[in-house]
């Protein structure tokens, strides 16, 4: 069964949707900035007779309320407990991209007891000069030009010169994806991301964790700087997605949920 709805989640009404068997374990999915529930779509349905699946959009993004900025990463991941509490959702597996990779560390770390597996995907824990050196750019844009200033080179950004070559209506639906981002929330959450500071904590995280990257990433969660982080998790391994860029779980649909599946499953 599964259901789309709304949850008042700090002072916000934030959008989310529900898939799969009720009573199975719950795995939560976690978006990154100008993105909403549509880009866990395939993860949905390929781990909804195994798992109880929450998606839901960020602060901002897609059809959640936003709010003026600037977030953090401490403060979107508050927003994801406060909507496990109104659902009822006592532990989850908790699985992020981009942005939302690095919110679900923050939450792995914070609320340790809430999060059963973690997989932080395309992902970073800290921010460094030359990458936010981008955000920067893309923030004044967006301040000048609003969200549509940003749609053309996001979307071009995430994937590989052939997987866009060969699919224009995938980008048509992920240009439509990045307009629906509001010009506050697009701002809050750059915010909270340039912000990003969180690699000298990660050796704290408890929870079992995978850091899943696109083998062709090379901005985003590029492989050097994935296999360090997974260095510094006690347990925690590496697994490249082959195909894919930074937007992984859509380039490379099949080989992003095998990896996912078998950890989850493991």
């Amino acid at each position: 069964m599964g259901r789309i709805g709304f949850a008042n989640v700090n002072g916000i009404r934030m959008h989310y949707a529900i898939n799969g068997a009720a009573g199975a374990p719950w795995v939560t999915f976690v978006t990154g900035i100008a993105n909403d529930i549509t880009l866990w779509e395939g993860q949905a349905k390929a781990l909804a007779g195994a798992c109880r699946v929450l998606r839901y959009d960020l602060r901002g993004q897609g059809r959640s309320e936003s709010t003026p900025g600037p977030y953090s990463i401490e403060s979107l991941g508050r927003d994801l407990v406060a909507l496990w509490d109104e659902l009822g959702i006592a532990r989850s597996h908790l699985v992020g991209l981009g942005l939302g990779g690095s919110i679900s560390l923050g939450v792995a770390l914070e609320h340790a007891s809430r999060v059963d597996r973690l997989a932080a995907c395309c992902c970073r824990a800290r921010m460094e000069p030359d990458f936010a050196a981008m955000w920067h750019k893309l923030a004044d844009a967006v301040r000048q030009g609003g969200v549509e200033s940003i749609v053309e080179p996001t979307a071009q950004r995430w994937f590989s010169e052939a997987f866009k070559a060969a699919n224009p209506q995938r980008l048509d639906a992920v240009r439509s994806m990045i307009r629906a981002a509001s010009r506050d929330g697009y701002l809050g959450l750059v915010a909270a991301f340039l912000g990003l500071d969180l690699e000298h904590r990660i050796d704290r995280i408890a929870a079992p964790t995978l850091f899943l990257g696109g083998a062709e990433d090379r901005l985003g969660g590029p492989e050097e700087i994935m296999r360090r982080l997974a260095g510094k998790v006690a347990g925690a391994r590496y697994v490249s997605v082959p195909g894919a860029a930074h937007i992984a779980n859509l380039q490379n649909q099949a080989g992003f949920n095998r990896a996912l599946l078998s950890f989850l499953s493991a």
